[in-house]
């Protein structure tokens, strides 16, 4: 039987944070929000995967049904040709985001929380670990090219990479990884040629994937970009938010229910080190084809060691106790 006396406190107002909030409240939880800002970034990218879960858990077939959308990536990597590959995503500002999925927050709850939920800095305790020394720069831009509008555009170039994505009416946001955008589109010869108007670049930010550790506490756990940040390169962050934060509550409803919270807390933790582990693998291939020179060596050195560092501490760490089935989780014997 869930404690319906236990209160859950929530800090952050991301997706993350939205997600835990809509799935405890489901439950008859509790749940006390603290609003943390943060520097928004400019677009998120909603892939389909991503989209899916949002519109199931939030019970609405159609959400984002009216955003842009991006249809195919054009991709052109390690000095090979461009290469189109079909994408399917949505796109949208997070305060699109945000004020969309915010009318589904529960109540601001009063009183001291029984467990805390952090989906924003600080943590009770721990460090962030990071694998690889990048930073990102954002800017808007002007589209050259009508096709622009429909497609995602890839590039690397010799001393990092550019990811341009649509924002309507002719204009898009440009990425830029491992160094100013006048740097890297003077290399560029899929994106230079399709963009004009370079807006002033953003202050830069993190893209280097990042692990904060540990990931809970006796009454506290750490969800979505403030657990893990995931490389851009990869398109999964905001998806991986919406998995963290499904697992999050489903951990936290098992503790209302009276399971036993350090089996659950061990198995959150576990999962996402695993999630991190997979995606610097994934990571690793795309910086070992994307080019030659030091910098590309030396980031894929860094997600190597980082992917080797995780798997020695998943070897210390019991088997998963747990099967997520739906937004439930259920001991592996039960499952079985």
């Amino acid at each position: 039987m869930t404690d319906r006396r236990m209160i859950v406190g929530i800090r952050g107002s991301g997706i993350a944070a939205t997600t835990c909030a809509h799935l405890l409240k489901g439950v008859g939880l509790r749940v006390a929000t603290e609003v943390v800002h943060r520097p928004l970034v400019p677009t998120i990218m909603l892939s389909d995967a991503a989209l899916a879960l949002l519109r199931d858990i939030f019970e609405r077939p159609d959400l984002f049904a009216d955003s842009p959308r991006i249809k195919r990536r054009v991709v052109a990597w390690g000095g090979g040709a461009p290469v189109v590959v079909p994408h399917g995503a949505a796109l949208a500002s997070e305060d699109q985001v945000q004020a969309v999925l915010a009318q589904d927050q529960p109540a601001q709850q009063h009183g001291p929380a029984d467990f805390t939920i952090h989906a924003a800095p600080l943590m009770p305790e721990g460090e962030t670990h990071v694998f690889g020394d990048r930073r990102a720069v954002a800017a808007k831009v002007g589209l050259r090219d009508l096709l622009c509008s429909e497609e995602g555009r890839v590039e690397a170039v010799a001393s990092g990479w550019l990811f341009l994505v649509p924002a309507g009416a002719g204009e898009g946001w440009l990425l830029g990884v491992g160094g100013s955008l006048d740097d890297l589109l003077a290399d560029s010869r899929l994106i230079a040629p399709v963009v004009d108007a370079v807006g002033a670049e953003s202050t830069p930010f993190l893209a280097a994937p990042r692990l904060h550790l540990p990931l809970c506490g006796d009454d506290w756990l750490a969800c979505g970009t403030a657990a893990l940040g995931f490389d851009p390169i990869c398109g999964d962050g905001t998806a991986q938010s919406v998995r963290e934060a499904i697992l999050a509550a489903a951990v936290v409803t098992g503790i209302a229910e009276g399971q036993d919270a350090t089996t659950l807390l061990t198995h959150y933790q576990s999962m996402l080190i695993a999630a991190m582990r997979r995606h610097l693998l994934l990571c690793a291939q795309f910086y070992t084809t994307g080019g030659t020179g030091d910098w590309w060596r030396s980031q894929q050195e860094a997600l190597m060691a980082g992917h080797r560092w995780c798997t020695g501490l998943l070897a210390k760490m019991p088997e998963p106790a747990f099967l997520l089935e739906g937004t439930r989780l259920v001991p592996r014997q039960r499952a079985a």
